[in-house]
């Protein structure tokens, strides 16, 4: 339905719970929304076509006719809040139950306003803790929307969401948005794939629904040539790399010493000095130490190529730093002593002039705002120095502020997300002129129309180059202009992006013309999975995925025939590490992670935030029957139990540790020894001997010291995968088996009086948490516990002969004795 604007003319979308009068009605946003809402599906649109509308369509028929709740992801914060606010304005929903999920909203908030919310938009990376802390359910939500969906390949949040989301909704329908979904028809099945999308719905600038909508946005790129002085600077930190290239050739690792080498020859390299150091060559450590050296001098050499003489004078002063530093390398150490480097920076600092890129800018700047009459521009960099430099100059000529991201960047100050708005709002107002702007703006976000789009230097992908060119050429013709310094690496990335884009655009048309194809190799891959599953009984890991209740040999063994490592936990009944167990206790005092009501039967494995850089949380919460919390852990990385605490170091963290001077493992395991009575060091990786030029009796002494030391039990796996099967198993044992809770001790700075007396009562033997409150609760205090006999002792509810005579043991029993 669609209803007319007595004054425009212009017709609009009535539908339910949309606003009235607020959408107007483009046929071609109503026809991928009613495809969307039919199955899961991928949106492509140009750039500031409406792609938010399509999902904001759909959301509103899902929760008009489902019910539930939508949630939508979008990568960064300001796109985020930019949504909130469009959503809020087009929707007939409470303002309040409209939320944001940002970094910025506490764990707990969220937790809270989940329950309550209509629609939750939010970055991935929040939604993917709060999912594997176990702080919201995906259940009741009915429509899930991936903003700037081409993000989800390899370990993305996206991804992880996901699958979580087709297994946990109840009713679940996902939309995957993007202007450039891939370069190529593999990319964009990698992300169909990834999302569970099994429809493609494809509209572009040639479609004459959309192309009423759409204006010629004219592409030209002006070609600057570098002053004398870059050059020699240039060439003389070529002229090293090449000298770091001839030592390189010499050790056998490339046959080519010209400067102008790919990143992949420099992957290729890489691969070949890693195989030398996995055999304990010494050429290997050398030729990694020369490659550092030449990545960093590439680095510098783009810098004075195509950005500025200062970013190059920045980044040496960055990198002298670092080579006076404690910890400097040696690869840092040479560059700042080499004397041609040395020579190439006292021509830099002496330079004092600016690069010709700034005044072909300023140029182009004045023709569009002055003899135009042009009223906004948006200049995109992709270096920060260069940002700031830029509206540093500009702002002696035109009202210029900048748009950056939020972290701090080599002393470089970022924008919050409030003043990243509030710099939005001013240029859509019209109070200044021109934007320099950072990676940040290119997606999605609702920048205004400009009258020109300057890249201050070519984009080497096709993708970012689609969405800097989408801010303009929306309600009128636009331009886009590129600088291009001559013989450079602008040069090469202008010719791959210009090609790169070519190929996408042909892939959309085609995508177009065989979406029914694509969609059958979809639905092939999605059959091919669910043979998988169902054909051979295997679970994702190729083993038995439950184990059977009548017995038989197969119940612990793997497809292989080997037993797996759920093979050496036991059977309940059959005897554990204690003689007694405390019945389980719902209750939630901090410290205590109690079971969710309704999964009595589920294992609490508790992470710490950091841990999130690995997939070993993520992974352990998709596993059936067990739970994961994500909790800011004092002592270890994972905690399994009351007694078994977890420190996991990778072969490479273990072996820095003892070449590095870093003591900080001992001191964790020490912490860890000290709060919980079963510490446990898992080491993961591969080749622990031969990773580094450690001396395998330096590896064995640190072993030595961890296990009699510290009393930890020291564990080896090969992945994180492993490593998360050896978590579930522990965790299984102690809970299911010897049936004991989940304490995080340590966690808080300051605790109650309470919380100290159960602490000090449940230090002992292995009384447990449990029967320290039963104990209290009878006696009254710490002292009276410690001094009651045993008859007393037995008297209360859950402590037995062999709990009684622990304590007593402990108490009265004289120092030094040994069990």
């Amino acid at each position: 339905m669609a209803t007319t604007d007595a004054e425009s003319g212009a017709e609009h979308l009535d539908r339910p719970l949309v606003t009235p009068g607020f959408l107007e009605n483009r046929r071609y946003q109503v026809e991928l929304a009613e495809t969307a809402s039919r199955d899961h599906a991928l949106v492509c649109l140009p750039t500031g076509l409406g792609k938010t509308t399509v999902s904001l369509l759909v959301t509103a028929d899902r929760l008009a006719t489902v019910g539930g709740k939508s949630l939508m992801l979008a990568p960064t914060k300001p796109l985020v809040q930019q949504h909130a606010e469009f959503y809020r304005e087009a929707l007939e929903v409470a303002d309040d139950d409209i939320v944001v999920f940002t970094g910025e909203v506490s764990p707990a908030d969220r937790a809270a306003l989940w329950e309550d919310a209509r629609v939750v938009i939010a970055t991935p990376q929040v939604v993917e803790n709060d999912l594997v802390g176990n702080r919201i359910s995906l259940a009741p939500v009915t429509h899930c929307t991936f903003d700037e969906c081409h993000r989800a390949t390899g370990d993305y949040a996206y991804n992880y969401i996901a699958e979580r989301y087709h297994t946990d909704a109840e009713n679940p329908l996902v939309t995957g948005m993007s202007a450039s979904p891939g370069d190529d028809e593999e990319a964009i099945l990698e992300v169909c794939e990834n999302l569970g999308l099994s429809e493609v719905a494809v509209m572009t600038e040639d479609d004459a629904d959309v192309d009423e909508y759409t204006h010629d946005t004219s592409v030209e790129w002006k070609r600057i040539e570098l002053p004398e002085v870059v050059r020699e600077i240039r060439d003389a930190i070529n002229e090293v790399v090449a000298d770091r290239l001839e030592k390189l050739r010499e050790l056998g690792v490339t046959r080519k010493t010209s400067p102008d080498i790919s990143e992949r020859e420099i992957q290729g390299m890489q691969a070949e000095l890693r195989t030398l150091m996995n055999n304990d060559q010494s050429e290997g450590y050398q030729g990694m130490s020369f490659l550092a050296e030449i990545r960093k001098l590439r680095t510098a050499v783009t810098y004075v190529e195509t950005q500025s003489v200062e970013s190059l004078v920045r980044y040496f002063e960055r990198l002298k730093e670092a080579a006076r530093s404690s910890g400097a390398s040696k690869a840092d150490q040479r560059l700042v002593n080499e004397p041609k480097i040395r020579e190439a920076m006292r021509k830099a600092n002496g330079y004092d002039d600016l690069h010709p890129k700034f005044r072909q800018t300023r140029m182009l700047l004045a023709e569009t705002l002055g003899i135009e009459n042009g009223e906004r521009i948006i200049v995109f960099t992709e270096s920060r120095d260069t940002a700031e430099t830029l509206v540093e100059f500009l702002s002696a000529h035109f009202e210029t502020e900048k748009f950056v991201g939020q972290s701090d960047t080599d002393g470089s100050e970022g924008m919050t997300q409030n003043e990243q708005q509030e710099t939005l709002d001013r240029f859509r107002a019209g109070e200044f002129e021109v934007l320099v702007s950072t990676s940040v703006a290119e997606e999605g976000l609702d920048v205004p129309e400009v009258d020109l789009v300057l890249f201050y230097e070519p984009v080497p992908t096709a993708i970012r180059a689609i969405q800097r060119k989408g801010r303009t050429g929306r309600q009128a013709e636009g331009r886009v202009v590129v600088l291009l310094a001559e013989d450079t690496r602008d040069e090469a990335y202008f010719w791959k992006a210009r090609n790169d884009q070519k190929r996408m655009e042909n892939e959309l048309n085609e995508l177009k013309g065989v979406a029914g194809e694509l969609e059958a190799q979809l639905d092939q891959t999605a059959l091919d999975e669910y043979e998988d599953s169902e054909g051979d009984g295997t679970g994702d890991n190729g083993t038995d995925g439950a184990r059977s209740e009548t017995g038989g040999e197969s119940e612990r063994t793997g497809s292989d025939g080997q037993a797996d490592l759920g093979a050496f936990a036991p059977e309940p009944g059959e005897a554990g590490d204690t003689e007694e167990t405390d019945e389980k206790s719902e209750s939630d005092a901090d410290g205590t992670v109690a079971k969710p009501e309704g999964d009595d039967d589920a294992v609490q494995i508790v992470a710490d935030q950091r841990e999130l850089d690995s997939t070993i949380a993520r992974d352990l919460s998709t596993r059936e029957g067990i739970e994961t919390r994500l909790e800011t852990l004092a002592v270890g990385d994972y905690v399994l139990s009351d007694r078994v605490v977890v420190e996991r170091k990778t072969v490479s963290d273990f072996l820095d540790t003892l070449t590095g001077g870093d003591r900080s493992m001992f001191e964790q395991v020490g912490d860890a020894s000290r709060h919980y009575a079963r510490p446990v060091v898992v080491i993961e990786g591969e080749d622990l001997y031969g990773a580094r030029n450690v001396h395998h009796r330096a590896i064995q002494g640190a072993l030595a010291s961890l296990a009699v030391d510290f009393g930890a039990s020291i564990l080896r796996t090969s992945d994180e995968q492993e490593t998360a099967d050896l978590l579930a198993v522990v965790a299984e044992r102690e809970q299911d088996v010897s049936e004991r809770e989940v304490s995080v001790h340590g966690e808080k700075q300051s605790r109650t009086l309470p919380e100290q007396q159960e602490y000090v009562v449940a230090a002992i033997g292995e009384v447990g948490p449990v029967t320290a409150r039963s104990l209290l609760e009878h006696f009254g205090s710490v002292e009276a516990v410690m001094t009651a006999a045993k008859e007393d002792l037995l008297e209360v509810a859950g402590v037995g002969e062999v709990t009684a005579d622990r304590i007593r043991d402990v108490v009265g029993g004289e120092y030094g004795e040994r069990d």
